[in-house]
């Protein structure tokens, strides 16, 4: 009988290690950015025609997965006078294993002068976040520094989970500002950020952003710019079985 006792517990340890080490799947489904009122985005959720050069700011995406859509996206602004730069992304954890719509989202910390932020489902419910990405001008953004809160009615959570950070500044002659959003899977160590979390998989999203202004100092271009983020919108062309969208964004 001991030894039978043994055995199951072998077992029960073997299957729980098992599963606790089984690895995250992270997946990028949409994302988009508008800097001064020029849209960059996927072609997911977006209507065609909405893709355009960003005249003001420069993307920097070498360190950053279009797959996992974690790592580190830079954005250069020029251009004297008020700017407005916002990014989303929508991301799915363990979507194969447990769906897309049982995840929550919050943050932590406090916003720094001129920082804006929001969560919401993507929009093919009742989420108006992409529509405040959309809406996005040099005069300032749109987004709601709220969490679910929409015009086409507020959404509960857990369900499905889309993230917004952006940045309202004045760039004053020969400064830039140099922008960076930080997507991660560990606990960023201080600082404003928001959370994306699939309670299931016990796993999390943190985004987190920083804004620096100085002197303008030309640099030459990384090959990782503009031209990877069309290699992004190429590799993201997935489909997936979801809700109807609730209207046409264009």
């Amino acid at each position: 009988m001991k030894k039978v006792l043994v055995l199951f517990m072998a077992v029960f340890l073997t299957v729980g290690m098992a599963d606790s080490a089984r690895a995250v799947t992270f997946n990028l489904f949409d994302w988009g950015f508008n800097a001064d009122g020029e849209e960059i985005s996927s072609p997911n959720l977006n209507a065609p025609g909405d893709l355009g050069a960003a005249l003001n700011a420069t993307y920097t995406t070498g360190g950053f997965s279009f797959t996992t859509g974690l790592g580190t996206v830079g954005v250069k602004v020029t251009g004297v006078g008020a700017h407005s730069v916002v990014s989303w992304f929508d991301h799915e954890i363990d979507e194969s294993v447990n769906t897309y719509f049982n995840e929550t989202g919050s943050t932590s910390g406090i916003t720094a002068a001129g920082q804006t932020w929001e969560i919401d489902e993507p929009g093919w419910v009742d989420g108006d976040i992409y529509e405040h990405l959309q809406d996005t001008v040099a005069a300032g953004s749109f987004l709601d520094d709220g969490i679910g809160i929409s015009t086409h009615g507020n959404t509960i959570f857990p369900d499905d989970v889309s993230m917004a950070l952006g940045w309202d500044f004045i760039l004053g002659a020969g400064e830039s500002a140099n922008i960076s959003f930080v997507l991660s899977d560990t606990v960023v160590p201080s600082g404003f950020y928001l959370a994306h979390n699939d309670p299931d998989s016990l796993a999390t999203i943190y985004f987190s952003s920083t804004l620096e202004i100085g002197a303008d100092n030309p640099v030459v271009p990384e090959p990782s710019t503009v031209i990877l983020l069309g290699i992004g919108m190429a590799g993201l062309v997935a489909t997936r079985k979801r809700l109807g969208k609730r209207f046409i964004k264009g």
